[in-house]
C-alpha cells in the first residue's frame, strides 16, 4: 500500500511540473530580405535553458510558467526582447547600427562599404530628413567631401544647385553631375523630388566607380533612391510635421539709417563748400545750406521729409537736426498734395516668413509583398514679399514576388508646385533688383506715393504705387 502511494505521488508530481513548462516555437530571420539567420541565439528571459536556430532559422525550446520573453541575439544584428506568443513565432533581426558591411547603391547593382573600393559617399534618409530644404540636392551641402553647390537664387523653389564633384574637369564641356534615380538618368526639376521620399543619396566621385556609365558620368554620380516597402516588416505609417522661420542672415555694414542724421551730414558738406569754395561767412554759409539742402537744384537732396516750425531751418548752426522738426512734409505738385515721409527701404524689401511641411508615409510588407505609398505638403514662403513655393507631391510603389523566378514592381509619382520669385536678385545695377536699390538709397526719401490724407495711394491692381 506504501509502495502505491509512493507511485502515485511521484505520477502526480510529474504531472504538476509538465503543466508548469510549455513549448515555444519560432523562427528567427533577417529584416532587410526576410531570410532565415542560422545559429541565432534564442534566450529565455527569467531561468531555463536556451537554443540555438538551425538552418532554417527555426527552433523549439521549453519554458516555465514564469518566463514571458525570449532575448534573441545574432552577430551583426541588434539584440531584440520580444513576448512569447501561443503561435508560432516569427522573429525579425534589424542590422546593428556599427556593421561595417553596410550596402550602397553602385551603378547596376549593390556592393558593402567594406567590399567596395572606389570612392563614394552614402547620405542616408536620417541624415536627409534632417535637412530642411526645398530642393533635395541642397541635402547634400556640407555632406560630402570634394562636392560644392552653388545656388544661383535664393528664392525657393526656382532653381537647382549647381553641382561640382571634385573641381571642374572640362573647360568648354559641361560639369554637371549625372543624376540617377531609382536605376533611370534624371534630367528633370528636381524641385519635384521631395526630399522625405528619399532612401540614401550615393555620390560616386571617382573614375572606377564612374567607370560603368561612360562619358556621362565624367563629372561624377548622384544615385538616388527612394523609400519602399520592406518585405516582412509589417504595417508602418509615419506623420511628421516641421515648422520653421525664414529669416534675412546677412548683416549689414555699418550705414547711415536715420534721415535726421543724414540731413546733418549733408548739411555739413555743403556748409564746408559754402566756406571753402564760396568764401561766405559763417552766418551766410549756415543760411546758404539750409537753403540749398532739399532744393531742386545741383547742389539739393530735392527731397523735403520733414517740417520745421515757421522761421526756422532743418539744421541748427550748431550742426545738429532741428529737434522742433516733425516727421513729414506736405507739398503741392500740379495742384495735387502730396505727402513726404521718409521709408526704410530694407524693411519693406524683406520680410520674416513661415516654413511648413507634412508629410504622410504608409508601408507594408509580407513575405511575398511590399507596399509604400506618401502624400506631402510644402508652403515655403521666401523673405521678400510675393514670393515662395508650394509643393505638392504624392508617390507610390509596390513589389511582389509571384514566382521564384519572376519578380513584378512598379512606381508612380504625383508633383504640383507653384513658385514665385522676383525678376531680378542679382545684378546690382539692374532697376528690378530691389536688394541693391535698398542697400544703397538714402533714408530720406520715400518708397511710396502718398496722398494729402497721408495714405499710400494702391492702384486698380492692388499694388501700393
Amino acid at each position: 500500500m506504501k509502495k502505491l502511494f509512493l507511485l502515485l505521488m511521484t505520477v502526480a508530481m510529474f504531472a504538476v511540473a509538465s503543466a508548469q513548462e510549455r513549448t515555444v516555437t519560432g523562427q528567427v530571420i533577417y529584416a532587410g530580405d526576410g531570410e532565415p539567420l542560422v545559429g541565432a541565439s534564442v534566450l529565455p528571459i527569467g531561468g531555463g535553458v536556451g537554443c540555438s536556430t538551425d538552418i532554417d532559422g527555426n527552433f523549439t525550446l521549453k519554458v516555465g510558467a514564469n518566463v514571458k520573453r525570449l532575448k534573441v541575439s545574432y552577430v551583426g544584428m541588434k539584440t531584440a526582447e520580444v513576448d512569447i506568443t501561443s503561435d508560432k513565432m516569427i522573429i525579425k533581426l534589424d542590422d546593428a547600427e556599427n556593421r561595417l558591411d553596410e550596402v550602397m547603391v553602385v551603378a547596376y547593382g549593390t556592393a558593402t562599404k567594406e567590399a567596395f573600393t572606389g570612392s563614394a559617399a552614402v547620405i542616408d534618409a536620417s541624415q536627409i530628413e534632417k535637412s530642411q530644404v526645398s530642393n533635395a540636392l541642397n541635402a547634400l551641402n556640407s555632406k560630402v567631401a570634394g562636392v560644392q553647390l552653388t545656388n544661383a537664387s535664393g528664392a525657393p523653389g526656382t532653381t537647382t544647385p549647381t553641382i561640382r564633384i571634385r573641381g571642374i574637369s572640362s573647360i568648354n564641356a559641361g560639369n554637371a553631375p549625372l543624376v540617377i534615380v531609382d536605376g533611370a538618368p534624371f534630367s528633370g526639376d528636381m524641385n519635384t523630388i521631395n526630399s522625405q521620399d528619399i532612401a540614401s543619396m550615393t555620390v560616386l566621385k571617382d573614375a572606377a566607380s564612374n567607370a560603368l556609365y561612360g562619358a556621362r558620368g565624367a563629372n561624377g554620380v548622384i544615385l538616388i533612391t527612394t523609400k519602399k516597402g520592406q518585405l516582412g516588416s509589417g504595417a508602418t505609417v509615419t506623420v511628421d510635421a516641421k515648422w520653421g522661420a525664414n529669416t534675412r542672415a546677412t548683416q549689414d555694414y555699418d550705414l547711415i539709417k536715420d534721415p535726421r542724421q543724414y540731413y546733418e551730414v549733408y548739411y555739413s558738406a555743403l556748409n564746408r563748400y559754402a566756406m571753402d569754395k564760396m568764401q561766405l561767412s559763417s552766418q551766410a554759409a549756415y543760411q546758404w545750406a539750409n537753403q540749398n539742402l532739399t532744393a531742386a537744384n545741383d547742389y539739393g537732396l530735392w527731397y523735403q521729409t520733414y517740417t520745421a516750425p515757421q522761421g526756422q531751418y532743418l539744421v541748427g548752426e550748431n550742426g545738429k537736426f532741428n529737434p522742433a522738426a516733425t516727421k513729414g512734409y506736405m507739398r503741392s505738385y500740379r495742384g495735387e498734395e502730396y505727402w513726404m515721409e521718409p521709408d526704410n527701404w530694407l524693411d519693406a524689401s524683406y520680410k520674416n516668413s513661415l516654413r511648413q511641411e507634412y508629410n504622410m508615409s504608409v508601408s507594408n510588407g509580407t513575405d511575398q509583398t511590399s507596399f509604400y505609398a506618401s502624400a506631402g505638403f510644402l508652403n515655403n514662403e521666401g523673405i521678400t514679399p510675393n514670393t515662395g513655393f508650394k509643393r505638392f507631391t504624392g508617390r507610390l510603389s509596390a513589389d511582389t514576388q509571384a514566382k521564384s523566378w519572376l519578380k513584378l514592381g512598379g512606381s508612380m509619382s504625383y508633383t504640383h508646385y507653384s513658385a514665385s520669385r522676383m525678376s531680378e536678385d542679382g545684378t546690382s545695377n539692374s532697376s528690378g533688383n530691389i536688394f541693391a536699390a535698398a542697400t544703397e538709397v538714402a533714408p530720406i526719401y520715400p518708397l511710396f506715393i502718398r496722398n494729402g490724407q497721408k495714405d499710400i495711394i494702391i492702384d486698380q491692381n492692388g499694388i501700393k504705387r
